[in-house]
């Protein structure tokens, strides 16, 4: 586990884009993402950030948090591998658990994410984590939406 660095966009997009093509079906590039060829730029202002999970030089899970202000960040790009998913490996807690660390240090006070319908297994992990779902209408107007998120999640740090 450690912060995203340059030389890194490759790696994640190899991660990211099969998961949501591949796995799930939906019609995205990377092109699609601008986000992931300007990591600094999008994520690395005020308390945002990004890290990767990596095993054996392999890039096999991320997160980001989005800080869009008013103490307040967006969970963002949480994959990780099929090969190495599950609590035998704990690389999305740990994952989790290092996004609420730093948020909290950065005075976040609340983490909202938004997912998709299709990310079921993703539903029941948030809720573990005590995120509470929450009406799209309920959103801060900041909020950064994609366009594919159709389900809302929020914590307090």
């Amino acid at each position: 586990m450690r912060p995203a660095r340059a030389g890194d966009e490759a790696g994640i997009v190899d991660l990211i884009v099969p998961i949501q093509s591949g796995e799930f079906g939906f019609s995205i590039t990377a092109a699609d993402q601008p986000d992931l060829a300007d990591i600094d730029g999008f994520y690395r202002q005020g308390a945002g950030a990004f890290w990767v999970a990596e095993d054996d030089g392999r890039i096999v899970g991320t997160i980001a948090l989005k800080d869009f202000g008013d103490g307040q960040g967006a969970l963002r790009k949480m994959f990780v591998a099929v090969s190495h998913r599950g609590a035998i490996y704990g690389i999305a807690q740990r994952l989790l658990d290092t996004l609420f660390a730093h948020a909290k240090v950065n005075g976040l006070s609340v983490v909202l994410l938004g997912t998709t319908d299709r990310f079921l297994a993703a539903h029941r992990f948030y809720e573990k984590n005590a995120f509470s779902a929450i009406n799209a209408s309920d959103l801060p107007p900041a909020f950064p939406r994609m366009a594919l998120d159709t389900r809302f999640y929020r914590r307090v740090v």
